[in-house]
């Protein structure tokens, strides 16, 4: 396993993972973040790749509507996703993560047939440009985060794969290390995010082993389903930001550079 960042598509991203031993960047092209300077800036990003022995570990988009009120696939959307898919491929990254929005006015079933769609469309386009689809376990803007969805979704779409971050089936209320034994073979990808609940409510996202996952099963459940991917560290907390967030992402990298052994 490799252990790596998500961080901005910038050179100081670069420098950081560098100075602190990490093997990888992962850059989330999400609506807040200009996909066409991405897309330009393909190029410079490889040469700092090359520079400072940084891979880019997975590309991804969230928070977007894929499927219009109709069930049909939003063009736009799909046409970015293919762009960033020949980004990934240029490179070298292997990994582009995705969710599909849920849309009220249809049934389960047709909100399900709609994502296969649309994810099928993904797999086909990036089958020969060594790039594999994943969904991801958040719920912002995405109904294919559970058992249920992936039963049908994932069992239907065989080459599709599954970006997992325990902290959002915590949050959820549902057994990750359960969800890991069931889906685990089908990890593509892993985020390494911290999650507290005090008296049944959220209330921080501390730096990864500082918080109440239970990384050492997570870690021995990951070796037992072979697991060979990316770990990437997600920091997502207002109060460790600065100086102190700098100290927590330390603590993160030596506590899972000891666990992955």
């Amino acid at each position: 396993m490799k252990l790596g960042i998500i961080a901005p598509p910038n050179e100081e991203s670069f420098i950081m993972a560098k100075s602190k031993g990490l093997d990888f960047l992962e850059f989330c092209i999400n609506p807040n973040c200009d996909s066409e300077e991405f897309l330009r800036n393909l190029p410079q990003i490889k040469q700092w790749m090359d520079k400072y022995g940084v891979e880019v570990g997975s590309i991804g988009r969230w928070k977007v509507n894929r499927i219009d009120e109709r069930g049909n696939i939003v063009p736009e959307e799909l046409n970015l996703s293919y762009r960033l898919i020949d980004a990934a491929n240029y490179l070298n990254c292997t990994n582009f993560v995705c969710g599909c929005n849920y849309q009220d006015n249809l049934s389960y079933y047709e909100n399900c047939t709609a994502a296969i769609n649309y994810f099928s469309k993904l797999i086909e386009y990036a089958r020969s440009k060594n790039v594999k689809i994943s969904t991801y376990n958040c719920r912002k803007v995405n109904f294919v985060h559970n058992p249920m969805a992936w039963t049908i979704i994932h069992g239907h779409l065989k080459e599709l794969g599954i970006k997992y971050d325990p902290s959002h089936s915590r949050y959820a209320g549902a057994d990750y290390l359960k969800e890991m034994v069931d889906w685990g073979d089908r990890f593509y990808h892993v985020h390494l995010k911290g999650s507290l609940i005090v008296d049944g409510q959220r209330f921080d996202d501390p730096p990864a082993g500082l918080d109440q996952t239970d990384w050492g099963s997570f870690i021995s459940i990951l070796h037992a389903k072979g697991y060979e991917g990316g770990l990437s560290i997600e920091p997502h907390s207002s109060v460790w930001s600065g100086e102190l967030g700098d100290r927590g992402l330390d603590f993160t990298i030596k506590y899972f550079k000891s666990l992955v052994l």
